[in-house]
């Protein structure tokens, strides 16, 4: 049965880590459309905390080396996020974090990863990640050196030593096994990209292997993948997992992806699974969007995520 735990919702409004600008304003879309009442109205305790303090690039000098744009301040932002994190984990809460660009999700990781006396559980975590994109490139394979597209390398271990430190982690530690960590829906790698991600080790599954095999049969290995030996799973959610028709508002859209149903049916697997232990959505990006569409999309993955059902009450046949 879904966990019962009441929920920690974080807002990170960063757009550093993307090409485009506008994700920064995703955590108050999210927020319009009735996020923490939808949490609400499902029984479970919520707790605002409000937004991280990030900063705009207007307030910024320039992003430092071109490979790895703006590092310090992003790496500055998911220091404070990981503790944030960490702090709602060992009150007993669920961490909802709101982005922001998918760079966050390191930040997200490490600190539901670090062990309470601090240091690395790597197998304390399994690791969904529902995304277009494998996001495993480093500054030496990255072809635009935007940060929103290394996070899952730095989880795994492989990036600059300022990511990989995050949490206070030993530089090219990984919060997560890669025998853990499942990539679902992938569908635009960058060539050296791929070459890293065969290095690491995550199992991913392609649009190619969802169409074939349906989606389903995947969300059903993949927790159980990212389920074994560990003590619950974290789920991020990138908004560009779906194909462009459904959610206009990303930065990065690709054609092909997951209709609607799909992700609602990865969701409430995951709530029946009892595993859930945080989430995040990232990418919204309301300046993109058509009438809050894709914002409300994600509050409604994120309510499915928690236990919502059509028929509640009954169970699951």
């Amino acid at each position: 049965m879904p966990s019962r735990a009441p929920v920690s919702v974080i807002g990170v409004p960063l757009d550093l880590g993307a090409g485009r600008r506008g994700v920064d304003m995703g955590p108050s879309a999210m927020r319009h459309a009735r996020l923490v009442e939808k949490i609400r109205s499902l029984g479970r305790g919520v707790v605002d905390e409000g937004n991280l303090a990030a900063p705009v690039v207007e307030s910024l000098a320039g992003p430092g080396d071109e490979n790895a744009r703006y590092l310090a301040e992003i790496a500055g932002v998911l220091e404070a996020l990981a503790e944030r994190v960490r702090r709602a984990r060992l009150a007993g809460r669920l961490p909802v974090v709101l982005g922001g660009d998918h760079s966050i999700a390191l930040g997200t990781v490490s600190g539901m990863a670090a062990s309470p006396g601090g240091g690395s559980s790597r197998k304390s975590i399994g690791l969904l990640w529902i995304d277009a994109h494998t996001d495993a490139n480093t500054p030496e394979t990255s072809p635009s050196g935007n940060l929103h597209g290394m996070p899952l390398a730095a989880i795994l271990g492989k990036g600059p030593e300022a990511l990989t430190r995050v949490g206070g982690f030993a530089a090219g530690t990984a919060r997560v096994s890669p025998a853990n960590a499942v990539v679902i829906g992938a569908r635009s790698v960058d060539p050296e990209e791929a070459a890293v991600v065969a290095s690491l080790g995550p199992r991913v599954y392609t649009m190619e292997e969802v169409d074939r095999r349906g989606i389903s049969s995947v969300i059903d290995e993949a927790l159980g993948l990212a389920l074994d030996g560990t003590r619950g799973v974290h789920l991020s959610l990138d908004m560009d997992v779906l194909d462009p028709s459904a959610a206009p508002g990303v930065g990065t859209p690709v054609p092909g992806g997951l209709t609607v149903r799909e992700v609602h049916t990865v969701m409430e697997r995951v709530a029946a699974c009892g595993g859930l232990r945080s989430l995040e959505v990232a990418e919204v990006n309301p300046v993109l969007d058509l009438r809050n569409q894709t914002a409300e999309l994600a509050v409604h993955f994120v309510a499915s995520a928690l236990g919502k059902r059509v028929l509640s009450g009954l169970a699951p046949r």
